[in-house]
């Protein structure tokens, strides 16, 4: 009989103990704030063009963010450029400010057509971008962070 009421306690504490973790809020870790920083050419070809696209990420938190997944949506002057997800291991120390880069393999005579004037703008003026996406993070119970930008950018490349 003893042991069947300290296993309905330990069971209740158990389902308290997971059902405050699930209700932890959001904003024990806070959303690292991202940048494009860079949208570079780095290589042609008639059935695909590859970029390299670069940002700067700050962590706002008193710990590091050790991060394992990033997923990207990058929109520019107001087209969709990219998407996806990707796996990335680097860590935001904390309080401080990292770069990661992703290579993205795009035909924008196929799929974009209206993409391609805008990265030949791009490469003479300042366009607009927007940013949205989420960093997977390695923190136990930590949520997905999310997080978006918007800013002006040149693009980099002597190639078109």
């Amino acid at each position: 009989m003893k042991n069947r009421i300290i296993a309905r306690l330990s069971i209740a504490l158990l389902i308290s103990c997971v059902s405050a973790c699930a209700s932890m809020p959001e904003s024990l870790v806070n959303s690292p704030h991202v940048k494009l920083s860079n949208v570079q050419v780095v290589g042609l070809g008639f059935n695909s063009q590859t970029f390299l696209l670069s940002f700067d990420v700050a962590n706002p938190n008193p710990f590091p963010l050790p991060v394992s997944n990033v997923g990207y949506g990058v929109r520019l002057d107001g087209q969709r450029f990219a998407s996806g997800e990707t796996a990335s291991k680097f860590t935001i120390p904390a309080d401080g400010d990292a770069s990661f880069a992703i290579s993205v393999d795009l035909n924008l005579l196929r799929t974009a057509p209206q993409l391609l004037s805008i990265v030949r703008d791009g490469t003479r003026q300042d366009i607009n971008y927007e940013l949205e996406g989420r960093f997977g993070v390695d923190i136990p119970l930590a949520p997905t962070l999310k997080y978006r930008n918007s800013g002006k950018i040149r693009l980099n490349s002597a190639t078109f």
